[in-house]
């Protein structure tokens, strides 16, 4: 059972923000030494960060991520299963010790799609706080989108007026346009949720194949399911100058995977993952080829192993249908986003 500790010296307040209760003589902690805690329980994975504010924005002092499936299941049950109940508890308590043990000042702890989707959505919540301490809030589309794009925005080049970020998901895609000047998102012009992320994608199709051709078919419906909801969303994210002048940000899992295939990378290291520079023609042929292998061959391949390659293929084939919707030259990947994004939030919430 997670700590209890953790749990009584905190309280809820407004935008599920949790704020360390204060004993009758608080100790002081300046400002500038103050942790902040970032945690983002999503369709298939649950990862933490906790860090403290610097001159250049922030640096990071823990840090924690696990594969939990969330929404596995959850397309034809409409639920959360037991197992997946079981193995998110087991991530969350490990994060509620780390809170702790880090003396956070101030933390948010947002749910996605899978809690927005199931059925027994709220009487999860409820067992995560009693079990953990940890109130998580569950959060929109929208705000989800606008997070990744706070998250992100360390990354926006002063040659682009606008910038397209896109955050593969597990149960949605979160796709927004927004104006910048060179170094920060001014204006949001549009945005679109598609609902489909890598776990929901794969539920529906058979996870193996047994040749080429039904593999490849299989592939093609994925695509073409993502397609037709950014085709119907696309008068929302065209750029008032078009392709000109459009930076593409993608983050995700699948996207930092294919980056590191792509830089032919022995083992993950964000430190030239994040802020890489891709050809979208690279990125396309790299899912493609993907897409061809079996599982047990795309295990094989550096930096996906067995845990990523039933869901990569899903993640390809979002990734596809968004490049082939906005065929620029080159993608600029990130390692960040939604925690960034809370980060940077609180911290300029408290005076930073």
């Amino acid at each position: 059972m997670a700590t209890n500790a953790h749990a009584r010296s905190r309280t809820g307040t407004q935008d599920g923000v949790h704020k360390r209760r204060r004993a009758p003589k608080p100790r002081h902690i300046p400002k500038a030494r103050r942790a902040y805690g970032a945690l983002d329980l999503g369709t298939n994975n649950c990862r933490l960060l906790i860090a403290r504010p610097s001159a250049d924005g922030f640096y990071v002092i823990d840090a924690f991520s696990r594969i939990v499936r969330l929404g596995e299941g959850l397309l034809e049950t409409g639920r959360i299963s037991d197992a997946a109940i079981d193995k998110a508890l087991d991530a969350l308590s490990v994060c509620a010790d780390k809170l702790e043990r880090r003396d956070v000042w101030i933390t948010r702890n947002v749910a996605t799609e899978a809690c927005r989707r199931a059925a027994n959505g709220p009487e999860f919540i409820e067992r995560v706080h009693e079990r953990t301490g940890i109130a998580l809030d569950v959060i929109t589309p929208a705000e989800e989108a606008h997070l990744a794009v706070i998250g992100c925005q360390a990354l926006f080049r002063p040659e682009f007026t606008h910038a397209l970020v896109f955050d593969i998901g597990g149960g949605s895609t979160e796709i927004s346009l927004v104006e910048t000047d060179g170094h920060r998102a001014v204006r949001q012009l549009g945005w679109n949720s598609v609902p489909w992320g890598v776990v929901s994608l794969t539920e529906t199709e058979r996870r193996t194949h047994d040749c080429l051709e039904s593999r490849l078919a299989a592939y093609e419906r994925m695509r073409g399911r993502v397609a037709d909801n950014i085709g119907q969303a696309m008068e929302r994210l065209t750029s008032p100058r078009g392709l000109e002048g459009l930076q593409l940000l993608g983050t995700s899992g699948t996207i930092t995977t294919l980056t590191s295939l792509h830089l032919g990378l022995p083992h993950y290291d964000r430190s030239r993952v994040d802020g890489a520079w891709v050809e979208n023609a690279a990125m396309r042929g790299i899912a493609d080829s993907l897409s061809r292998m079996s599982y047990d061959e795309r295990s094989q391949q550096p930096c996906i192993g067995r845990d990523r390659a039933d869901l990569v293929v899903a993640g390809c084939a979002i990734l596809d249908a968004i490049l082939a919707a906005f065929p620029v030259k080159m993608l600029c990947v990130a390692d960040r986003g939604i925690r960034e994004g809370i980060l940077r939030t609180l911290m300029t919430r408290d005076g930073h």
